[in-house]
Order: C-alpha cells, then sequence, then structure tokens
C-alpha cells in the first residue's frame, strides 16, 4: 500500500508546529524534573543541616524516614500523573491549533 506524503500546507506536519510542541513538552519535562530534583536532593540537605527538625517523631517514625519511606513514592506518582494529562492536554491543544490553521488555510 503507497501513502501519499503529506501535503505541503498542512500546518500538523510542519516544522513550525513540531518545534512549538516540543518546547512545551520541554518546559512541562523540566518542570516535572525539577519537582523530583527538589525532594531528592532536598531531602539529604535537610538531614545535613537540621538533623533536629528531621529526627522529630512523626506517627513512629522519624521525620527523615517518613519523607523517604513513605511519602516519596506518593509524591513521584503525583508527578507522573500531572506530567501524563498535562503532556495529553499540550498534545490535544495543539492538535485543536493545527486543525484551525488548517481549517484558515485552506
Amino acid at each position: 500500500m503507497l501513502q501519499t506524503p503529506p501535503d505541503e500546507s498542512d500546518f500538523i506536519h510542519s516544522e513550525q508546529f513540531l518545534k512549538g510542541l516540543m518546547k512545551r513538552q520541554l518546559k512541562l519535562s523540566i518542570s516535572c524534573a525539577s519537582a523530583f530534583l527538589l525532594l531528592l536532593l532536598g531531602l539529604p540537605l535537610l538531614n545535613y543541616f537540621a538533623p533536629e527538625m528531621m529526627a522529630t517523631r512523626v506517627g513512629g517514625f522519624t521525620l527523615s524516614w517518613l519523607v523517604l519511606g513513605v511519602l516519596f513514592f506518593p509524591y513521584v506518582w503525583i508527578i507522573a500523573r500531572l506530567f501524563i494529562t498535562r503532556s495529553m492536554a499540550l498534545e490535544a491543544a495543539e492538535v485543536r491549533l493545527a486543525a484551525d490553521e488548517n481549517k484558515r488555510s485552506s
């Protein structure tokens, strides 16, 4: 089965469309990675600079172990969920934009 190449006037296959989508995806990726690194690097720093606070007992755990052993995975799941839903929303918005642009150029 032969496939015809995309029409040159088709906005969704244009470099402008792809660059815009990639730029928005990069911003989203950086923000999610920053949120992850904040906790990943912040926990050892808090243990170093505020050992008394991190040794405080909360629900039978020290605060350090509560964050690391109990709260870390839900935090990562939330970041992953936000990334996926926002990424899908970005793609849907780009597709709507491309469809509108194609209608205007037709």
